[in-house]
């Protein structure tokens, strides 16, 4: 069974406002030189890569009572493939 899309909207947002604000604070200084292309092409390559392997497992893992409750009660809707 799927997490309802609202439940997994709200823990993506909550991985990704801290991890971008991290990587601004951290990698601002080192690309605020570059334009602005370049650090969005920057950032969101490490955003991407730390969302993906290490953040969402890590949250899908703690959040995943709070995601799954109810789920089991509906039938998941599969509207990316319609």
């Amino acid at each position: 069974m799927r997490p309802p899309r609202y439940k997994t909207a709200v823990v993506s947002w909550l991985a990704v406002y801290p991890l971008v604000t991290l990587l601004l604070w951290l990698l601002g200084p080192v690309v605020s030189a570059l334009p602005l292309p370049a650090v969005t092409l920057l950032l969101t390559l490490v955003l991407v890569i730390l969302q993906t392997y290490v953040v969402m497992p890590f949250m899908t893992r703690v959040f995943e009572p709070w995601l799954m409750s109810g789920a089991d009660r509906a039938p998941a809707r599969d509207t990316e493939d319609a």
